[in-house]
């Protein structure tokens, strides 16, 4: 398994305003330096590096520039994560425009993978026909991405419809999409990330792994928290995973190389 880590860390993730309204334009985004990124994820010793679809659609214009900076470092760009509301007919059309979009931008750097997020809670609750709305919906972006040469994996992730492990079957029970697992995202939503590895073994695609505390839901690096990475190594293992392990922290106290670094270090002693 190869080993990546998330740009993200480098400033946090923000959406573009201009989807506040114009749902077509809206992205995510990291406010950080992503030349200074990726330089600090290669020193760290990683060797591939996922981003944002706003930061790789920011060298869309000027493709060399990305590419230039990934033969600099020797990272591969192996995917670009995108996301929507899923769930609203009248919009849906416009946030699959987007993550055409985000699929082009993936294909034209030589992504494999496109990581997407999403499902909105609405204010008045989520009723069971949302699910079959969001099914639908990541068949669609299925569609998508093989259309690109690419592999689509679905995140289950805290503040959508798909936080539990009750929530994350009803979803792959109703869709043929791949799945990101998540460690710290699925056991902050009360799941154990081996376990649900084992329970999708045809269905990983991709992998995300941060640490968590869960008293205060708080991503630390890993090593820090309580998430059990030997059980999600073997589970990986036992399923035939053999694809690239992306570390991804949403913000880090401090330098976001160190954060990076640290990890790196445990992974170190957790895969000899």
């Amino acid at each position: 398994m190869r080993l990546g880590y998330h740009s993200i860390t480098w400033g946090g993730v923000t959406g573009d305003a201009t989807g506040v309204t114009s749902v077509k334009d809206l992205v995510y985004r990291v406010l950080g330096d992503m030349h200074r990124a990726l330089r600090d994820i290669a020193a760290a010793g990683y060797a591939g590096v996922e981003m944002f679809d706003g930061n790789v659609l920011d060298f869309a214009e000027q493709p060399d520039e990305l590419r230039e900076l990934l033969a600099e470092t020797g990272l591969t760009l192996v995917g670009v994560y995108t996301g929507a509301n899923f769930v609203y007919p009248e919009i849906l059309p416009d946030e699959l425009h987007r993550v055409r979009r985000a699929a082009g931008a993936a294909q034209l750097f030589g992504a494999e993978q496109l990581v997407v997020g999403g499902g909105a809670r609405r204010a008045a609750g989520t009723p069971d026909s949302d699910y079959d709305r969001l099914a639908q919906a990541l068949d669609t972006v299925t569609e998508i991405a093989e259309q690109h040469g690419l592999s689509a994996c679905y995140h289950p992730h805290l503040t959508t419809i798909v936080e539990s492990p009750a929530e994350v079957e009803k979803i792959f029970a109703r869709s043929r999409i791949g799945f990101c697992p998540d460690t710290a995202h699925l056991a902050a939503g009360g799941g154990d990330p081996a376990a649900l590895i084992r329970r999708y073994p045809d269905r990983i695609r991709h992998v995300h792994l941060k640490d968590l505390h869960a008293a205060s839901t708080t991503f630390l690096p890993l090593g820090h928290g309580e998430v059990d990475f030997t059980d999600v190594l073997a589970a990986l293992g036992e399923v035939g995973y053999d694809g690239w392990l992306i570390v991804e922290l949403d913000s880090y106290d401090g330098d976001p190389a160190e954060a990076a670094r640290i990890s790196r270090a445990y992974l170190d002693t957790v895969l000899t």
